[in-house]
């Protein structure tokens, strides 16, 4: 992708209508999903719009791989812009943010965990060639996270097969301290 690609902001989604900038963006990175195809392979052609969340978008914006326009006025809509709507639409959206570029940044593919109690499902390679093997919940410092919370998140990513993980970003340096938790019978 030598020019970036354009997605149009439809509420706190990001729209890329053309099918061909669609696959692309798709199979650059797994990026979006598109619309109407729960899970396409990842040689899948498609022929349907790409749907895409802020963060993704705001991480794409920053790669320079997506420009992001207002329906309504035509105009680009900056990283600045992009992130303080992501911030005041999704509680945490900013330590969250910090957590999927650092694991993007580590060439992971980084997806919703929602279905699973967690922020982010991480897969080594990709949806439709690996399972995720990692849920990952974003806390702050100052959290605290009670045993049952714990043991909770733990017995459903056991359950599913994935180890799972706390992402606690330091807000001062930007480094972030990973968590892992595994499950051993003595």
């Amino acid at each position: 992708m030598s020019k970036p690609i354009e997605a149009e902001l439809v509420g706190a989604r990001l729209i890329v209508w053309d099918p061909k900038d669609s696959v692309a963006l798709y199979r650059s990175g797994f990026y979006g999903k598109p619309v109407g195809l729960p899970k396409p392979k990842p040689d899948q052609d498609f022929d349907a719009p790409l749907m895409l969340d802020l963060m993704e978008g705001l991480y794409l914006l920053e790669k320079k791989k997506l420009r992001i326009v207002d329906p309504a006025t035509g105009k680009s809509i900056n990283k600045t812009l992009l992130s303080k709507l992501a911030a005041r639409i999704y509680q945490g959206f900013n330590p969250a943010y910090k957590v999927y570029k650092h694991l993007r940044g580590k060439g992971l593919v980084v997806g919703p965990g929602i279905r699973f109690g967690a922020d982010f499902a991480v897969y080594e390679r990709g949806p439709g060639i690996d399972h995720a093997p990692f849920l990952v919940s974003v806390k702050q410092k100052h959290e605290t996270m009670g045993t049952f919370e714990i043991v909770r998140a733990g017995r459903l990513a056991t359950t599913v097969r994935k180890q799972f993980t706390i992402a606690v970003p330091d807000p001062k340096d930007g480094e972030i301290d990973y968590l892992v938790f595994g499950w051993f019978r003595a």
